[in-house]
């Protein structure tokens, strides 16, 4: 820039004079001049912005000796390449503090060469403009903008507390403290109104200065109680915000709220702000927010993107809420459709562990059936809340009742997967969601102490682990169809026989991927957990679970084991009887004297009376020979009659006049359970007596 008296063609000395007076005097930006050294020379009465000294007695000093908080080294080199190169350095913006004021100021400041028209260096020039305003709104932007993406980064209460509080302290306040509704950690939800009658507030989340973390604040989880006639819950009340430019000691409502309020300003609080968190017309608690000190008191604008803040955050945590309310439901639906509790059965002894990581769809089952037999089951939902946990209970309930049936595994795992497949077809018709999430197997398998038989099939679900007495472990060669519901239901059974003492291990896949290597280095682990396996059968279960659980657990953890138990010939009584209405006292006989070898003579008319009665059946309704078969299990007597008929008998009331058709209903009166299962030849009648006074 050329400020050089005149040029030949120029009005003259006398009018530059005027208009550098002008330009000085009138100039509403702060203007200074600089010399080569970058000595003040001369400056304008609108820079009174870098007032940290007056400016007349800064004349004649470098730069360095007079801008105080406003000097910084890089500027002084940025001027020095202006004088050096003579490109203007715009808009560089430099913050510090006024002598006159608390607030930190902030300044814009374009530097330019001074020149004569030999083009002799004579300076530079500052202009000077307060660039405060625009500097906190763009602050505030950016504070927006960084708490939208670190607000309400998981469906954790706590966690979405604690992220509300680190974003606003201490970039609005040095202190926070975030508290919500004790309802709103159930997932429950609480109206505007009495918030005295919603429960009491927890501290959820809280952020303080370094120096007062050992004063006492708040505690994360500490309940403090709430007072009438008090900020907050004025604020919760009417769901507006409050703001309090200054605290003072002698405040009436600071005596009602001594944790909110008295012991903070002990510590030096003097300006406070209440913010409401609430959305979706439901009340989940408040936020407050304190400045300390030498801080200037919160104004207006604080308050609005504090406000906005809140608004967010307490959209996050109604999320968080929905969240909580919607996993405590599939929570409750899972543990109220899995087994409540697994008894020993006369086949096996059984232990299990069942530890959900989520309302998910993993589940086992053990089923009695006829003949001393037991099934165990084990399934698998894929997914997540109440969809998992209520496809989970359709599916145990469709094998209890096709268990009731005596299928084979195979035929019971193909009904499965055409009633799964019906069921999928009808959500898939009103549900837009992928199908992988609700991808079902099962692993079913009958074991029979009597001849220590036991038959499998599996639906996609990983095979059973053996543990035999003589220390011996292995996975059990289960063909694995097709997973419930996909491709063709082709299933095939294997069948093994189990030694007396032989743990059988069923459990979730999610559980054997978490022991990492293959599936041989996954056996090595199992057979270290397993032996020796005479132990207490629930003490090989939690040495299982420490082994294959993870350290940070992301899935369902079901295992269960059962241990054989083997039902020897003194137990068993077996008669190949002919097809004659004769053969029906020699049953009777059989069945007494058998009863009288047990010690169980006070049973032998009622046992007796049943055995003739489906006996005097399959005569009537078959024609070869009839077999007979008596099983003392524990505390029932299993009667079973086999002929070659495959027509189920049907149960049906006698009328009056009628001669016959009373058999099975005084079967199923002299019984506790009784039906039918499929043979390989014909059917198997059987029903359960009581050897107690019960029926």
């Amino acid at each position: 820039m050329d400020v050089s008296p005149g040029t030949q063609d120029g009005p003259g000395p006398e009018w530059d004079r005027a208009v550098l007076w002008a330009l000085f005097s009138e100039a509403p930006s702060g203007l200074l001049v600089l010399d080569r050294d970058l000595r003040l020379v001369r400056f304008n009465s609108a820079a009174r912005h870098v007032d940290s000294v007056p400016l007349s007695h800064a004349l004649g000093r470098r730069l360095a000796d007079w801008a105080g908080d406003f000097y910084d080294a890089g500027v002084e080199a940025t001027l020095r390449d202006v004088l050096d190169s003579g490109v203007p350095a715009l808009d560089i913006e430099m913050t510090g503090h006024l002598a006159s004021e608390k607030t930190e100021t902030a300044l814009s400041v374009s530097c330019f060469r001074l020149a004569d028209q030999d083009s002799g260096v004579l300076g530079v020039a500052l202009a000077i403009v307060d660039v405060t305003d625009r500097q906190r709104s763009r602050k505030r932007l950016e504070l927006l903008r960084r708490a939208g993406g670190r607000i309400g980064t998981t469906l954790d209460i706590f966690r979405t507390a604690q992220e509300l509080a680190d974003e606003l302290s201490p970039a609005l306040a040095d202190v926070v403290v975030v508290e919500v509704l004790d309802a709103v950690l159930r997932g429950e939800a609480a109206s505007p109104g009495p918030v005295l009658e919603s429960g009491p507030l927890r501290c959820a989340g809280q952020r303080t200065l370094p120096e007062l973390e050992a004063r006492g604040i708040s505690e994360i989880g500490e309940v403090i109680g709430l007072s009438f006639a008090t900020p907050f819950v004025q604020c919760m009340t009417d769901l507006q915000t409050r703001l309090v430019n200054r605290l003072a000691p002698h405040t009436a409502w600071l005596e009602r709220e001594p944790r909110r309020g008295r012991h903070l300003v002990g510590l030096g609080a003097h300006s406070l702000m209440v913010l409401p968190l609430t959305a979706r017309g439901v009340v989940l608690g408040l936020a407050r927010c304190y400045r300390l000190g030498q801080a200037p008191a919160f104004d207006e604008e604080d308050l609005a993107v504090a406000a906005e803040l809140a608004d967010r955050a307490a959209l996050c945590l109604d999320n968080a809420r929905l969240y909580n309310r919607e996993r405590s439901a599939a929570r409750i639906l899972q543990l109220t459709l899995r087994p409540a509790r697994v008894t020993d059965h006369p086949a096996v002894e059984t232990a299990f562990s069942y530890r959900p990581f989520g309302p998910g769809g993993d589940w086992f089952d053990v089923i009695p059936l006829s003949g001393a037999r037991v099934a165990l089951v084990a399934g698998d939902t894929a997914g997540r809340g109440i969809r998992a946990a209520a496809t989970m209970g359709e599916v145990r309930s469709a094998i209890g009742v096709l268990a009731v049936l005596d299928l084979p595994p195979d035929e019971v795992l193909q009904r499965l997967h055409a009633l799964v497949t019906r069921l999928e077809g009808e959500q898939r018709q009103s549900d837009d969601g992928d199908d992988d999430s609700r991808e079902r197997t099962c692993l079913y398998m009958v074991y029979d102490p009597v001849s220590r038989r036991c038959t499998m099939a599996s639906a996609g679900h990983p095979a059973p682990v053996l543990a035999h007495p003589d220390g011996t472990v292995e996975y059990a060669d289960v063909p694995s169809g097709p997973p419930l519901g996909r491709g063709m239901p082709d299933y095939r059974t294997t069948d093994v026989e189990l030694p007396e003492g032989c743990v059988v291990t069923l459990a979730n896949a999610a559980l054997l991927r978490a022991a990492s290597g293959t599936r041989e280095e996954r056996l090595a682990h199992l057979h270290d957990a397993l032996l020796p396996s005479a132990r207490p059968l629930q003490e090989i279960c939690d040495a299982l679970i420490y082994t294959l659980a993870p350290e940070r657990a992301d899935n369902d953890a079901v295992l269960l084991l059962a241990r054989t138990r083997v039902l020897g010939p003194d137990r068993v009584g077996t008669w190949t009887l002919p097809n004659d209405p004769a053969a029906v006292a020699g049953a009777r006989a059989s069945v007494e004297s058998r009863l009288a070898a047990w010690g169980l003579e006070a049973h032998a008319f009622t046992a007796a009376l049943v055995v003739s009665e489906l006996v005097t059946n399959a005569v009537r309704y078959s024609h070869g020979d009839i077999g007979l078969r008596l099983v003392l299990d524990g505390t029932t007597l299993v009667c079973e009659v086999t002929d070659d008929s495959s027509t189920a008998p049907h149960l049906r009331h006698a009328e009056a006049g009628d001669e016959g058709g009373r058999g099975l209903s005084i079967t199923s009166q002299m019984s506790t359970r009784w039906g039918t299962r499929p043979e390989a030849r014909g059917k198997t009648i059987w029903a359960e007596v009581p050897l107690t006074d019960e029926v």
